[in-house]
């Protein structure tokens, strides 16, 4: 009878070649059109190509580790290969959420601003992505530089301090003051973006909501729009949007628990490690789905 790490460890393999397909394919696809037909770029595709590579990090650096390890091959990472991984995790997640959300915010502006008169805000708008998305790497990797200090390889997996255990890594509790923090400015940094994504899904939800009532009443209407690219784009956004708050809840919830509760949980950790990286193997499917309509 096959073991639950080895069930974990088929789901992680098939999650990783699947995800890692559909990521290399799209980032290719941004990159050739960035290189080879400039003029055929959209300022959306800037975007894309973040989330992609920030997906290909996650499908990497979180799911090799778990695979190797639910078949039961332990890395040897070191202390320093531990403080690696686990950086270009957290990193590799704000920026999966940031571009995310940007993306939502880009596309409530595109489909709003219709009216000739506001053109130059979404142009003026377009010039900023890549500057934020830019400053969005480099604050993150700041923000979570704290982890190099704090992460060692671990050795010893019955160690019962406090603090988060991996079966790979463990990184110890802060004094009080820092980790509450720390918790608080990276709560609110997500909170902030979560409620934008939100706030913006529900926009394009009423606008959605009204073109289908307005066309309705217009047969020519109903056959023109179904082929909108805004159109096409604001349901892509929002199926993404989805997809991304509610794994990341899922997650969130998981890693609280796995935190606070004592002992070593490693079935709750693989799933919990598994819903994370399910976002960066769903995400390219949808976008190729889009790209061929």
């Amino acid at each position: 009878m096959i073991s639950s790490d080895k069930i974990f460890g088929i789901f992680f393999f098939f999650q990783i070649c699947f995800g890692l397909m559909g990521n290399s394919l799209l980032f290719i696809l941004y990159m050739y059109i960035f290189l080879i037909l400039p003029h055929k770029k959209k300022p959306t595709d800037v975007i894309l190509a973040h989330l992609t590579f920030a997906n290909t990090l996650t499908l990497v650096f979180r799911g090799v580790p778990n695979t190797l390890l639910s078949f039961g091959i332990s890395p040897e990472m070191g202390d320093t290969g531990c403080k690696a991984v686990v950086y270009i995790q957290r990193v590799a997640r704000s920026i999966s959420l940031y571009t995310t959300s940007l993306q939502s915010t880009f596309q409530v502006v595109t489909i709003t601003l219709s009216n000739s008169k506001w053109v130059w805000l979404k142009i003026k708008m377009s010039t900023f992505i890549q500057p934020s998305l830019l400053f969005s790497w480099i604050i993150n990797m700041v923000i979570y530089s704290e982890i190099i200090l704090r992460n060692v390889a671990n050795r010893n997996i019955t160690d019962a301090r406090s603090g988060y255990y991996a079966a790979y890594c463990k990184t110890d509790v802060p004094h009080h003051h820092i980790a509450a923090t720390f918790l608080s400015a990276i709560s609110t940094r997500d909170l902030f973006l979560l409620s934008l994504m939100t706030c913006s899904s529900i926009y394009m939800v009423t606008i959605l909501f009204r073109h289908r009532k307005t066309a309705e009443h217009v047969r020519s209407t109903i056959q023109s729009s179904q082929g909108s690219p805004e159109i096409k784009a604001t349901k892509l956004i929002l199926m993404l949007v989805s997809c991304f708050v509610f794994f990341y809840w899922t997650n969130t919830v998981l890693t609280l628990y796995f935190f606070f509760v004592s002992g070593n949980k490693w079935q709750l950790e693989s799933f919990g490690n598994y819903v994370a990286s399910c976002y960066p193997s769903i995400c390219p499917f949808l976008l190729i789905k889009y790209e061929k309509e």
